[in-house]
């Protein structure tokens, strides 16, 4: 499963309207905010996660990409 940022920003922009922000108007941070803790967690994930397979031919460690 590939990570994808504009696939996060939804998801938290879809939690944060469920638990009563509003996304749209002159004011609201929603989307901004959304889309800056995709990034960086998408950023993180992409830069710094290993996946360990313990055996056969390709065991080894690998980084998320």
């Amino acid at each position: 499963m590939a990570l994808s940022k504009g696939d996060l920003k939804g998801r938290i922009i879809s939690e944060m309207v469920a638990q009563g922000a509003t996304a749209t108007g002159e004011h609201s941070w929603v989307e901004r905010l959304a889309e800056a803790i995709a990034n960086a967690v998408v950023d993180e994930v992409t830069s710094n996660a290993e996946v360990v397979v313990s055996g056969g031919s390709s065991a080894g460690t690998y980084p998320v990409q």
